[in-house]
């Protein structure tokens, strides 16, 4: 069974945790930011489970909203957490992952995230891709998927993909919007990451950006579609001597537009601009452009 824990980050189904029931006890998928921590331990508390209870964490990647409270749950008794191995040294000291998101964030830093803390080294377990972790009968699959964080892991069991960001932000069967923020946007990786995410035939796609879809390739092609399409507005945009202010407005308009010709209404379009803000994908597109293709900004 899986249970989906919403963290109630400034308003519903914008960031999720799954507590995951196995032969030996149960186990939980991403941990939020440490600024949701007491919504985390009261969700858990609802189903009977305590921070020492959980046999293992999980973390797709090391970003605040997905991993920033596993030092508090590894305080409170949890005994490891699994994670990517580019992302384990900042687990154990979250110096640089603290410093680099406060030049996106500034002076909202700890309202938002709240406060990293380190975690013993000996209770952070680096993964590599293709390795299977055996919680009592279950076997949960590593799978690496860089486009979205160059240390971002896929986890997969029992035909149900926790997709962490590579599998993109979807909130309600809304559409499928691609989270693109600095600094390692790549999306010739993302989009092999997608397809090896396809050749699976899962059951199921649960994003950390929220909830649980069964159409998975539908979803997929979906997100790889609106990624591309919204890269080369940018682009185009940028050819036209654009700098990234003047971007912003315009890339929120044409989000805010496509959500509504979906059907949104103004209640959803919060919780997608929440989960995933229009106006972070700007510098993480135009970095994108300018350090990975600039021959197509040059317009060659």
């Amino acid at each position: 069974m899986i249970n989906t824990l919403d963290l109630k980050f400034h308003r519903p189904r914008t960031i999720a945790a799954y507590l995951v029931e196995t032969s030996v006890g149960p186990v939980l998928v991403e941990t939020g930011p440490e600024s949701t921590y007491p919504r985390l331990k009261a969700a858990l508390a609802e189903h009977g489970v305590t921070p020492a209870d959980l046999r293992a964490v999980f973390v797709s990647h090391i970003h605040l909203d997905h991993a920033g409270a596993a030092w508090r749950l590894m305080a409170d008794g949890a005994p490891v957490v699994y994670v990517h191995p580019k992302g384990a040294p900042h687990l154990i000291d979250p110096t640089r992952l603290w410093e680099s998101a406060s030049r996106i964030y500034g002076e909202q830093m700890e309202t938002l995230w709240g406060r990293p803390g380190p975690i013993p080294e000996e209770r952070v377990r680096a993964v590599q891709d293709g390795e299977e972790i055996a919680i009592g009968a279950s076997r949960f699959l590593a799978l690496d998927t860089p486009g979205h964080a160059g240390h971002h892991h896929a986890w997969v069991t029992d035909g149900v993909i926790f997709s962490g960001d590579v599998g993109g932000v979807r909130i309600g069967g809304g559409p499928v919007v691609p989270p693109l923020p600095p600094p390692e946007i790549h999306l010739e990786l993302w989009r092999a990451s997608l397809d090896r995410l396809r050749s699976l035939e899962a059951a199921e796609i649960r994003p950390t950006h929220f909830g649980a879809y069964a159409d998975v390739t539908a979803h997929l092609d979906d997100l790889e579609d609106r990624m591309f399409r919204w890269a080369e507005r940018v682009l185009g945009w940028m050819r036209e001597g654009l700098d990234e202010e003047a971007l912003i407005p315009r890339f929120e308009e044409l989000v805010a537009e496509e959500l509504r010709a979906a059907g949104l209404d103004e209640e959803a379009l919060a919780e997608y601009e929440i989960a995933d803000p229009a106006w972070m994908s700007v510098p993480g597109l135009v970095r994108y452009w300018r350090k990975v293709h600039p021959e197509r900004v040059a317009g060659a």
